[in-house]
């Protein structure tokens, strides 16, 4: 048997946000990862039945996306495979945040995956932000998510200059990636899909910080090639970092 046939690869349903599904997708595979993009209503829990992972992005959400997240994260909860909640601008307007609310009661995420500002909204906590800009806060980021985590009882990855990792108990820290990374939409929006896909192999706080080390070395990389050529230099470093689980 060669190699490739004997390398797993997880399928991962992505009900996302149509800025940046074109991206997503591609990122997966080429991280070794098979992704599903569908979000009618009508067929995702059937999705999810064929799926190892599921990733919820709420960026461009409408009332029947969010009805259609409910829906998988039911379906996910019961077939048991992990679930990634990305709350993108939950503080932006009182309709996302309980839409965000909502999906996370629906899907009890495995993870969320947010940045400050989105963990201060899903909070209730004082936060200044601009749009899915992580603005800024009097709290301690670190504190943000380790209270995140307790709150809604799952793991948390909460990204920025410094990355921070909980699951309510203790917190992780990671300091790999480069300025440059949030210059490119979508780039956050794809580690959420492929934290989906990371999990299925190891859902532990220490895998979860060791893959967003990996990813932010490949940013760190990629961003070499200017912010033009990031999006498929990003592709090509990942392509050297396998998702599969052998």
């Amino acid at each position: 048997m060669s190699a490739n046939e004997n390398t797993y690869v997880p399928i991962v349903h992505c009900i996302t946000n149509y800025v940046v599904a074109n991206f997503v997708a591609n990122g997966l595979v080429a991280a070794g990862a098979s992704p599903i993009m569908g979000d009618e209503e009508q067929e995702v829990a059937e999705l999810v039945a064929l799926a190892d992972a599921l990733s919820l992005n709420l960026g461009t959400l409408t009332e029947r996306t969010v009805r259609s997240m409910k829906v998988a994260g039911y379906a996910a909860v019961k077939k048991g495979i992990p679930r990634v909640v990305d709350p993108v601008g939950a503080g932006a307007s009182a309709y996302r945040l309980q839409s965000a609310k909502e999906v996370i009661a629906a899907a009890q995420p495995t993870l969320i995956r947010c940045n400050a500002g989105e963990a201060a909204a899903l909070l209730d906590a004082e936060w200044h932000g601009r749009g899915i800009d992580a603005g800024t806060g009097r709290q301690d980021v670190s504190a943000l998510a380790l209270e995140l985590a307790r709150v809604y009882k799952t793991t948390v990855v909460l990204t920025g200059e410094v990355d921070f990792i909980s699951d309510g108990n203790v917190v992780l820290t990671n300091s790999s990636g480069h300025p440059d990374m949030t210059k490119a939409v979508g780039t956050g929006c794809l580690l959420s899909s492929l934290l989906a896909a990371w999990l299925v192999q190891d859902a532990s706080l220490e895998g979860v910080q060791e893959r967003l080390y990996q990813y932010g070395r490949a940013g760190e990389l990629a961003v070499q090639s200017g912010i033009g050529g990031f999006p498929a230099a990003l592709l090509d470093e990942l392509a050297k970092k396998e998702v599969s689980v052998s």
